[in-house]
């Protein structure tokens, strides 16, 4: 049986995969990837292999979001039993396996005190540092959050994850200018990343006040994220919406007054009407062929996200565009 998807990280499989991934536990289970001969025999007939140690860590992960408690705990155990209990990867795990069993902000405060202990014996433990982020944000304390991250992004620069996760922290919170600057600097380092060129034009979409400014950044973003990925629904979702709100706005650009301040600078001068409009036609046909395809079950599209695929219809559906 292949295990190809328990090597793709559980948080980018929507809740059926993960289901289906956790139910592939007894199998995987049944038998071990170490060899119980002796040394260094072992060497020779072990069926281990970095990948059979993915596969594991990656089912534990979706046993926890299916609930299977009890195989999540399994698996923990054969990891912890083949890299020790100080292994940091594996500290990480029995943390994220205590965060899924904890029912009330009393036992989740006792995951994280756990976390002060290790962090106090081993400051430089950045896997636990990030677990205790996720916990201050279970726990309602997302300014100590943010505090932790900004604490994190000093010791290690260039942590993408962080910075992501420091920019979606900034913009639960309304700080707009702070979010964009966290995702400036996860495209500093990959530069053709679709996903965060849409994350970036969003901010810029979400940011208020809104203005003309903000909203052509929006939409340069939103049409860099689809140059690299010429079926990504996200990118052509917000370059819809960015569209629209950008058209009355350019009807009437001859009465908006632009001031000299850096944002305006970025942007540059702002779109022209007709290539707006011509956007926003783009968005609209491809938007409509993703669901139609989507749809027909055809072979290539069925990894959408389904919420993503209904929110995309009704957007149609409410400009009238949407083909039955």
């Amino acid at each position: 049986m292949s295990h190809a998807n328990l090597l793709a990280p559980p948080s980018s499989i929507p809740p059926p995969t993960a289901l289906s991934l956790s139910q592939k536990a007894p199998l995987i289970l049944s038998s071990s990837p170490t060899s119980s001969l002796p040394w260094p025999l072992s060497l020779l007939f072990s069926r281990e292999s970095p990948e059979s140690w993915t596969i594991h860590e990656n089912l534990l992960l979706s046993s926890l979001r299916t609930g299977d408690d009890k195989a999540a705990r399994q698996i923990l155990d054969r990891l912890t039993t083949r890299f020790g209990a100080a292994n940091e990867r594996v500290v990480a795990l029995r943390g994220i396996y205590e965060e899924a069993l904890a029912t009330t902000p009393a036992e989740l405060e006792k995951v994280f005190q756990g976390y002060e202990k290790i962090l106090r014996e081993d400051p430089t433990n950045l896997a636990v540092r990030k677990r205790r982020v996720a916990v201050l944000k279970s726990l309602g304390r997302p300014a100590d959050a943010i505090t932790a991250l900004t604490v994190l992004l000093e010791h290690s620069p260039t942590d993408l994850e962080a910075w992501a996760e420091l920019g979606e922290l900034y913009a639960a919170q309304g700080l707009w200018s702070q979010a964009i600057f966290c995702l400036e600097e996860v495209l500093l380092v990959l530069p053709n990343a679709w996903s965060a060129h849409a994350q970036l034009a969003t901010l810029y979409y979400l940011s208020t006040p809104s203005s003309l400014s903000t909203l052509s950044l929006s939409l340069r973003y939103f049409c860099r994220s689809i140059e690299l990925n010429d079926s990504y629904l996200r990118g052509y979702y917000g370059l819809k919406l960015a569209s629209q709100k950008l058209i009355p706005l350019l009807s009437d650009s001859t009465s908006v007054k632009r001031n000299n301040n850096p944002e305006e600078e970025e942007a540059g001068p702002p779109p022209k009407l007709a290539t707006v409009k011509k956007l926003e036609e783009l968005a609209t046909s491809k938007l409509a062929e993703i669901v139609r395809q989507y749809g027909a079950g055809n072979k290539g599209w069925a990894g959408l996200d389904e919420a993503e695929v209904i929110a995309a219809r009704a957007l149609l559906d409410r400009d009238g565009k949407m083909e039955r």
